[in-house]
């Protein structure tokens, strides 16, 4: 893994995505790399990545469940089962001690990851436009978000990709706790990443500005690149 442990303040995902493009430049003008950014505020630090590298940008639907008391707890992570090729199975993550502690039961939770699905529908048809997603298998995935607290969105997002059978996984994040980097380095090829402290339940911390994404400033930073990616990216 590549990582910086060091206390320090990012000034914002714009930034935290060009520091990021600088440790991944092997990845310059690659004929099989694309960037996957994670909803929504994944996108920005990806788009940053994929201009710097020139490589084709596109989304990875996955969505955080909270817990029904108090949504900002994270319990699991759920991926639309549509953007899996050719498969027709639940990626829902569980994260079961953080259930079993707040005494929550699979029900609720069963009833969040459908509404998040819902919404990760809904999602898919305003980023793409209707566009086909990015093709992947056989290429090497630079997977993106701008911050990882317990891993479960990030978990959510490897798994639905390796339905795929991609050439290589590759997580870049700017910020990331040690322990949900230590269960993710078993499921990917690499990870690079530049703050790695021991408590990180809030990401935002890490940044001066950490200002929540919009949908449509995600649909205008896809519009973007769309406008660059190659002939022959999509299914």
């Amino acid at each position: 893994m590549n990582m910086i442990l060091m206390n320090m303040i990012l000034p914002n995902r714009k930034e935290a995505g060009r520091r990021l493009a600088a440790k991944l430049t092997a990845y310059v003008n690659h004929p099989q790399a694309i960037v996957l950014g994670l909803p929504r505020g994944g996108v920005p630090v990806a788009y940053e990545i994929a201009k710097n590298l020139n490589l084709a940008l596109d989304v990875c639907l996955v969505k955080k469940l909270g817990l029904p008391q108090n949504p900002e707890i994270a319990v699991g992570a759920v991926a639309e089962d549509a953007l899996v090729h050719n498969y027709s199975g639940n990626i829902t993550i569980i994260d079961e001690n953080t259930a079993q502690i707040h005494g929550v039961n699979q029900e609720p939770i069963m009833a969040i990851a459908a509404s998040a699905k819902a919404e990760l529908r809904w999602r898919d048809r305003c980023y793409r436009n209707f566009r086909p997603m990015l093709k992947i298998r056989g290429r090497t995935i630079i997977l993106v978000d701008d911050g990882i607290a317990t891993g479960l969105t990030m978990h959510a997002a490897v798994t639905v990709l390796q339905q795929h059978q991609p050439e290589k996984i590759i997580i870049a994040t700017p910020v990331a706790s040690l322990s949900a980097l230590k269960q993710l380095k078993t499921q990917v090829d690499d990870i690079t990443c530049l703050i790695t402290p021991k408590d990180c339940k809030a990401v935002g911390f890490w940044y001066e500005d950490f200002t929540p994404i919009t949908d449509q400033e995600v649909c205008e930073l896809l519009s973007l690149e769309t406008q660059k990616t190659l002939v022959g990216s999509y299914y």
